[in-house]
């Protein structure tokens, strides 16, 4: 089975690190991976946004049109992106930036407040942390379990951050089971 994931928001969210988190777990599972990162002109508040492609089979194409699922830390990806999204897809909105719903009845859209939920952790740099655990509860794209090893193994070389971002994805994984 073959998933495509649309991680997407301003620069300086963390956009690249849990698109590349999320291909290492999927490699880890032994699924065939693509992480493609694209920046806006400015690194900071520009556009930033990821594809990652995971397979059970070689993956024919790097360039996906239509992602099955979708991150969307920011109102302007929101809007950009969730057009593109598969019928039947995962979409999270960060609610804490993102007021508005996509409107569409034909995919699993949930919201979570991420930055709130960083902020009440201690640490509003996880926020994106969140929206990666609260998205793979969701759409279990891979096992939980092997998304915490993914993470362990990203902060090997910064151990100190490893029990803060453990904690985030769990958090993200309560705030995903909490919302309808």
């Amino acid at each position: 089975m073959q998933h495509e994931v649309q991680f997407a928001g301003f620069g300086g969210q963390g956009i690249m690190l849990i698109g590349k988190i999320l291909a290492h777990a999927a490699m880890q599972a032994g699924s065939d991976v693509i992480w493609i990162p694209s920046y806006g002109p400015e690194m900071r508040g520009g556009t930033a946004y990821c594809t990652v492609v995971t397979s059970d089979h070689p993956i024919g194409s790097p360039i996906i049109q239509s992602p099955e699922h979708l991150v969307a830390m920011n109102r302007p990806s929101l809007e950009k992106f969730v057009p593109r999204i598969k019928s039947g897809g995962v979409v999270l909105v960060n609610s804490s930036l993102i007021t508005i719903t996509s409107g569409r009845k034909d995919i699993d859209e949930f919201r979570v407040p991420v930055i709130e939920l960083a902020n009440k952790l201690g640490n509003a740099k996880v926020a994106n942390i969140i929206a990666l655990g609260a998205f793979t509860a969701r759409s279990r794209v891979v096992s939980f379990d092997t998304l915490k090893d993914a993470v362990r193994q990203e902060f090997k070389d910064k151990e100190a951050l490893i029990p803060i971002n453990l904690k985030a994805l769990d958090e993200g994984r309560r705030a995903a089971k909490s919302r309808p």
